[in-house]
């Protein structure tokens, strides 16, 4: 399997209403967030990946995909902090890598 396949996949189970950072996903799956973000950017958005659901270390939202980010995050309910999502009440924690 691929990283870009392993980041496809662990994004996936981040479930709506959560988040994870570049970070979390990068230390879930033992690489770094950059490498997370370069699998996020080979990933099209016609995949059905919640990519919204992946998030900057202080919550800012992605602003790739026109900016839709927020509108998403908060149409699932998303816990914000202005425009940063609350990370204490949204991370998404993955039980084992």
């Amino acid at each position: 399997m691929s990283y870009v396949d392993e980041v496809r996949d662990a994004v996936a189970t981040i479930p709506p209403g959560f988040v994870a950072s570049y970070g979390d996903v990068g230390r879930h799956l033992g690489m770094g967030p950059r490498q997370v973000g370069r699998a996020m950017s080979l990933l099209g958005e016609d995949t059905g990946l919640p990519w919204w659901r992946v998030v900057h270390a202080d919550g800012t939202p992605p602003t790739c995909h026109e900016g839709r980010a927020p509108a998403l995050l908060a149409e699932e309910g998303t816990p914000m902090r202005g425009a940063r999502v609350d990370l204490e009440r949204a991370r998404h924690r993955w039980d084992s890598p």
